[in-house]
């Protein structure tokens, strides 16, 4: 089995996240550092370490949570600076999880966390990924034309984004709150998006990612994913 799939069903992150630590050198195979990607390893025969801590195939349950993250937390394990993870809402927390994908620290709303590295692979993975709608309130008021500019697709790095699906909520005199639902997610897209038109961003909430809507899950808590959204991602 491939050291980045093997570390995924041990619950340690999700593939993609498991290749970084990798090539990062956190990692032990029968006590030598290795950095290869696809390295092959016998599970239950070698010994792997994850920052000298011996992992191993999971037996126990399978968790798959919706979280609401509030504005002022970064979705890290830890964090150099002091401030407030995600994974301190589960300290109490049964078994291990880890965030699936992530959201900016001024960003807050619907997040995953699981103990399933497929799970985690299929949502995040770019050849798999859901739409994913969010609350956005930018300042000035948007035009017709700008509005227009972003279902259309506006460049960030020279790169032309995916049409995104925009629909105004409210507006004000200094203000606009707009609903936008997009396919793919660069870093702070929707941030970067709506500066490349003008208006920054005062308030960005993530409501819904594939069928799995926030809903009226308060903030700083979860609930668990019901089979068919779970089976949703899992299958696409």
């Amino acid at each position: 089995m491939r050291l980045q799939k093997y570390m995924a069903a041990c619950g340690v992150a999700s593939r993609r996240k498991s290749e970084e630590i990798i090539l990062d050198g956190r990692v032990k195979v029968n006590g030598e550092v290795v950095t290869t990607l696809g390295t092959q390893v016998e599970p239950n025969q070698d010994e792997v370490t994850v920052d000298d801590k011996p992992i191993a195939s999971q037996t126990e349950q399978l968790y798959y949570l919706a979280f609401n993250k509030p504005k002022g937390v970064v979705t890290t394990a830890e964090d150099p600076q002091g401030r407030k993870t995600v994974m301190d809402y589960f300290k109490e927390f049964p078994v291990r999880l880890f965030t699936v994908g992530r959201l900016d620290y001024n960003t807050s709303g619907l997040l995953f966390l699981t103990n399933d590295g497929e799970f985690a692979n299929k949502v995040s993975h770019p050849r798999h990924e859901s739409d994913k709608e969010y609350e956005v309130k930018c300042k000035g008021v948007l035009t017709p034309v700008q509005v227009a500019k972003l279902r259309k697709g506006v460049y960030i790095e020279k790169r032309l984004t995916i049409p995104a699906k925009v629909e105004i909520k409210e507006k004000t005199k200094s203000t606009t709150k707009v609903m936008v639902t997009i396919t793919e997610g660069k870093n702070r897209q929707v941030r970067r998006m709506f500066d490349a038109i003008g208006h920054s961003v005062l308030s960005l909430k993530r409501v819904r990612i594939g069928p799995v809507k926030l809903e009226n899950l308060q903030t700083g808590t979860y609930k668990t994913l019901n089979k068919e959204s779970v089976s949703y991602f899992l299958n696409k």
